[in-house]
């Protein structure tokens, strides 16, 4: 493997020119003064201290801006992951506390471990088997999940950890009288200006201005007189190297969240990846190189106790507003963060929590995609009820139960479209040698005496019956029987055993009902397959030809030359003389 490709970043560093470093630096800056606080604010909405958010910024960024493919995806931590990481460990310790804390960075670690493996063994396909509709329902969910969560915050009462959505919003409703409107103030108002300051101009750091506001204003009025939750105590330095620390005797009850957390994050960030890549055209997303890139820098974090990251939209989207030509724009962040932790940190006492629940709470709006439900309903029926389906569990379940749910129905979706593939019959239009499908093309008309049925999907265990029984149905439900049936092959792209069991049993069942059987069309590999399984050499080689027409004309040439002493057994000897 040659040095470059497992390590981006030197060829970015080779062709970089002066306008380059300089776009690399601004966006860096631009996505440091965001990250900054949400860092901090989704490190609490993951039940962790914010410190913890800051180191998510600092190492994992180093690590995928040296082996990442994409060179404007910012990695750090995110909402999802971090309501992933708080459903599934709080179950097992309490938030905020030192077990707690110890098992996040662990599941740090062990995503990081799973992903890594996956790119390593070039497994990342596997994540395909997640449907679009299912992440869209899920991500809606789970933004609804994330906001409920944020209520105490914005409300500014002591809600108890529930595992479910509706026993916090139950909860909510008969202690809504203790409700503080000077934060639900500071929350609703930081909304506000960012909402404010987002339509004036994007580039404008709306979450980074509300922080320094709201602590100034904190700082001066004084903390009793608000009587309003606030950070304190945040602590100053580097983060150092540490082991983390190994539980084995609750890993095995990880195994949910580790899951959970790899999956989402992978489909997550590969499809920021590859949403920025189509934008700039200049370079190719290498799949399992991103899994690699992402699961070090999963690891790497965890060792230097960071919260699991992962690709984030908004800032993926800044960092490629604001110019960044490469993953040094992410070194320059994480630079930054650095500064910070080393210098700023203290500044961060008198910042309100519930400033950090407005940032949470503008964050996830886009996560609620009701844009595309709506258009899943119009279009695709089917589609949206996996996205409802999904959306509903996820909801009322709980978010692991909601993206196995998830998982499972995608993959049965793709079996039941796979046994019940579409079948066509086909009809010659005027003036030509095409065939078309019947119903599509109303000048397409039937061969005389002749079926033919194009199959449009591979030919395997799963669809061998429905193949079977789908032809005999077509040929027993015609007021004249067919004296040949003409298999369009074209669309088969593979075959397995069953598949050609079941071509033969075919030919035997139409040759007892008298009907010559024909295939036309078949691609390489599906014939190299047949040919090495014997089969065309049993039904043999004189009925397979290259197109329809071929085929057709050929079968015609035959039972002209017969005459009145057409049979098909007769047909049926005369080719096998030939």
């Amino acid at each position: 493997m040659k040095l470059k490709s497992f390590f981006p970043i030197i060829e970015n560093f080779s062709t970089h020119s002066s306008q380059d470093w300089r776009k690399d630096v601004i966006a860096g800056i631009t996505v440091a003064v965001m990250l900054v606080p949400q860092g901090m604010a989704y490190a609490m909405l993951a039940g962790m201290p914010p410190i913890y958010g800051l180191y998510g910024g600092l190492i994992p960024l180093l690590f995928y801006a040296i082996l990442g493919t994409s060179r404007q995806m910012s990695i750090g931590p995110v909402a999802i992951s971090a309501l992933l990481v708080l459903a599934g460990v709080s179950q097992i310790a309490d938030p905020m506390t030192p077990e707690y804390i110890s098992l996040v960075i662990l599941t740090g670690l062990l995503v990081g471990i799973a992903q890594f493996l996956l790119g390593v063994f070039r497994l990342g396909f596997l994540v395909n088997f997640i449907s679009h509709p299912v992440i869209v329902g899920f991500t809606s969910a789970a933004a609804i999940i994330i906001a409920i969560s944020q209520l105490k915050d914005l409300l500014g009462i002591s809600i108890p950890r529930f595992s479910r959505v509706y026993e916090t919003v139950h909860y909510v409703s008969n202690h809504f009288s203790e409700t503080n409107w000077v934060t639900v103030s500071l929350c609703i108002g930081s909304i506000i200006i960012m909402l404010t300051l987002k339509k004036i101009n994007k580039a404008i750091p709306g979450a980074l201005l509300v922080v320094i506001v709201g602590t100034l204003l904190v700082y001066f009025i004084g903390e009793e007189k608000l009587g309003i939750d606030l950070v304190k105590d945040v602590p100053q330095g580097l983060p150092v190297f540490q082991m983390p620390e190994k539980i084995w005797g609750k890993i095995q009850i990880l195994y949910p969240t580790i899951f959970t957390v790899t999956i989402i994050c992978i489909v997550e960030s590969i499809a920021i990846a590859k949403v920025l890549q189509a934008k700039h055209g200049d370079y190719q997303i290498r799949a399992n190189q991103e899994l690699i890139a992402l699961g070090i820098s999963k690891i790497g974090g965890a060792f230097f106790q960071s919260i699991p990251t992962s690709g984030s939209f908004t800032r993926s989207a800044v960092n490629n507003e604001s110019g960044a030509r490469s993953g040094f724009a992410s070194i320059f962040t994480a630079t930054l963060i650095g500064l910070t932790l080393v210098f700023l940190t203290p500044l961060f006492y008198f910042l309100p929590k519930s400033i950090l629940a407005a940032i949470i709470l503008l964050s996830v709006k886009s996560l609620f995609d009701w844009k595309e439900a709506k258009h899943l309903w119009q279009t695709h029926r089917s589609d949206f009820y996996m996205m409802l389906t999904t959306f509903i569990v996820t909801l009322i379940l709980g978010i692991e139960e909601g993206v196995l749910a998830g998982v499972v129905l995608s993959i049965c979706m793709v079996l039941f479209r796979s046994s019940k593939p579409h079948i066509a019959i086909l009809g010659k239009l005027p003036e030509s040698i095409n065939y078309r499908n019947i119903d599509r093309f109303e000048s397409a008309k039937e061969p005389e005496d002749i079926l033919v049925i194009r199959f449009d999907d591979q030919l395997y265990f799963g669809n061998a019956s429905y193949f079977q029984e789908t032809i005999q149905e077509l040929v027993n439900e015609r007021a004249s029987k067919p004296k040949m049936v003409l298999l369009d092959a074209s669309s088969i792209h593979d075959m397995d055993s069953t598949g050609s069991h079941t071509l033969e049993e075919m030919q035997k069942y139409l040759i007892n009902k008298g009907i010559i059987f024909y295939i036309s069309g078949m691609i390489g590999p599906v014939r190299d397959f047949a040919t090495k399984c014997g089969i065309i050499e049993r039904m043999g080689e004189q009925k397979y030809f290259l197109n329809i027409h071929e085929g057709v004309t050929h079968f015609k040439n035959m039972q002209e030359g017969l005459g009145e002493k057409w049979t098909p057994d007769a047909l049926q000897s005369n080719i096998n003389d030939i």
